[in-house]
């Protein structure tokens, strides 16, 4: 039996998406990937959410036998408006990722976490066999830092631990990231606070050292991952 929620049923993308074209093109690029039996981890954001509609349309079109495993609480929402079936990392292993990014540099270094889901995303990513990670012109940057700052998730109590250990390392601007929709801080997928950290430079041990802090459950630094980037064409 469905519950037939109207708060699921009406369920529309929060924010204005912006180069929604451009984004739609790249989402039926990944749309078209999907084969019968695949197991996709769906990432975070708006390309994603767009890329999550038309892989959805393909499965109820073709009658696909898919699943998906969300980073997110709502690309999960999203998955049970569209009918999209979703299963957990205890039971499947992907076949493929998509996810979006906030920077990418040359090296396809990112830095990712704006929406807090950093910690999931990176899980899934080191568990899928491909990543794709789809971006437009404006996430493409000479060094990472340039545009954002470093998304790093602390547990609660550790955050005066956490912030003199960052400063060590280097951290030019520490804040606690405030809510839009709610007072007080952002809080992670995990129930945890999320630090944005600015840095001069980011050394290509920084995914190291930041998580090697006790008291950080992960950051939004991705250095190293074997990905494949997409590009969606501006407008």
């Amino acid at each position: 039996m469905n519950w037939n929620s109207n708060l699921i049923n009406n369920l529309e993308w929060a924010d204005k998406i912006i180069n929604i074209e451009g984004k739609q093109k790249v989402a039926a690029e990944i749309a078209a990937k999907v084969k019968d039996g695949d197991i996709i981890g769906v990432g975070s954001g708006s390309t994603s959410y767009l890329a999550l509609v038309a892989i959805a349309q393909r499965v109820k079109d073709e009658k696909l036998n898919v699943k998906a495993i969300p980073t997110s609480v709502e690309l999960t929402m999203f998955c049970a408006k569209l009918g999209l079936p979703v299963t957990t990392l205890y039971e499947h292993k992907p076949d493929w990722l998509f996810d979006g990014a906030d920077e990418v540099d040359p090296d396809k270094s990112l830095i990712k976490g704006r929406g807090g889901a950093m910690f999931k995303e990176k899980l899934l990513i080191s568990s899928s066999a491909v990543s794709y990670i789809i971006v437009d012109e404006s996430k493409m940057v000479d060094k990472l830092g340039s545009k954002f700052p470093v998304p790093i998730e602390v547990f609660p109590q550790a955050l005066p631990y956490v912030e003199k250990e960052l400063k060590s390392l280097g951290a030019t601007e520490l804040t606690i990231r405030p809510a839009k929709g709610k007072d007080g801080p952002i809080i992670s997928e995990n129930g945890n606070l999320v630090l944005d950290a600015k840095f001069n430079e980011i050394g290509k041990s920084f995914e190291r050292d930041i998580k090697s802090i006790t008291g950080v459950i992960e950051s939004g630094l991705f250095i190293g991952f074997d990905l494949n980037i997409i590009m969606a064409a501006n407008n």
